[in-house]
């Protein structure tokens, strides 16, 4: 059966998430995709929910490698490779997607483009009271919902918004730049492997935007769907971040907007 899409999933030890993200994918309104697991070298636990799960999809993959330090760069490049159709749908595995997240992505793909989507940020609490029929029923994208369970008023929750005419405005109007987001992204397979992939000398802090850099150096436009591809972020901490790396991943950055870099030599293909 034809597959309109491969969504690549990041993920590392979260099972409790990734069964969310994965109940998520599973009721989307277009069924067609291919779901790809990017795993960072998670313990058996993800595995199990992996497999209990495999039967809900056209496609699941399992892209596994050991565990040896924060290596997410390596591994999508490996989910690339593993993928089999054209288009590209890259996420993480603490985002729930909307039900229409994988339609909105193929509706508004383009040729020489890419498209930058974001997420609604959930706390701690709310992200732990979610539970399988509140993603069935869609009952945790409804802000009545939130807001009944603590949701605070701000307004970023405007990206929860149905409305077509109002999400249009919104993405015109918005002051933030379409970037290749990791956990909301999107492009053509072939553009990808243009520009090799993600630069695996990268670390946690900036490293999937490094990507889209590269892919606009190529003539590559990213296109805003900030509004319009919805995902819910559920919380978590973060002990991989450092400064140290952080400041190797700008450096890295600068070299590649500074040369108009338009390919990695630390890709998919090492050279």
């Amino acid at each position: 059966m034809y597959m309109f899409a491969s969504v690549i999933i990041s993920t590392y030890n979260s099972p409790e998430w990734l069964e969310k993200v994965l109940i998520g994918y599973a009721v989307q309104s277009n069924p067609d995709i291919e779901i790809v697991i990017a795993d960072d070298g998670s313990e058996e636990a993800t595995k199990e929910v992996i497999d209990r799960y495999k039967s809900q999809f056209r496609s699941l993959k399992h892209v596994w490698h050991e565990d040896m330090g924060f290596r997410k760069c390596e591994i999508l490049n490996k989910a690339i490779l593993a993928s089999t159709t054209d288009y590209l749908i890259f996420t993480d595995g603490d985002c729930i997607p909307r039900k229409d997240f994988v339609q909105a992505h193929i509706d508004h793909r383009k040729e020489n483009c890419f498209l930058s989507g974001g997420y609604f940020k959930l706390p701690m609490s709310i992200s732990q009271l979610i539970n399988p029929e509140d993603i069935i029923r869609q009952n945790c994208f409804s802000l009545r919902w939130l807001k009944d369970r603590g949701l605070a008023h701000s307004f970023k929750n405007n990206k929860l918004s149905k409305n077509n005419m109002w999400v249009d405005l919104l993405n015109r109007i918005t002051t933030t730049n379409p970037t290749w987001n990791g956990h909301n992204a999107s492009g053509w397979k072939k553009d990808i492997v243009a520009v090799n992939g993600f630069d695996e000398r990268m670390k946690y802090g900036g490293e999937d935007r490094e990507l889209g850099e590269r892919l606009e150096n190529t003539g590559i436009k990213g296109l805003q769907i900030r509004y319009k591809a919805i995902c819910i972020h559920l919380d978590h901490s973060r002990g991989y971040a450092n400064e140290k790396d952080w400041k190797i991943n700008n450096q890295i950055r600068q070299e590649t907007k500074q040369n108009r870099a338009k390919r990695t030599s630390f890709g998919i293909v090492k050279s």
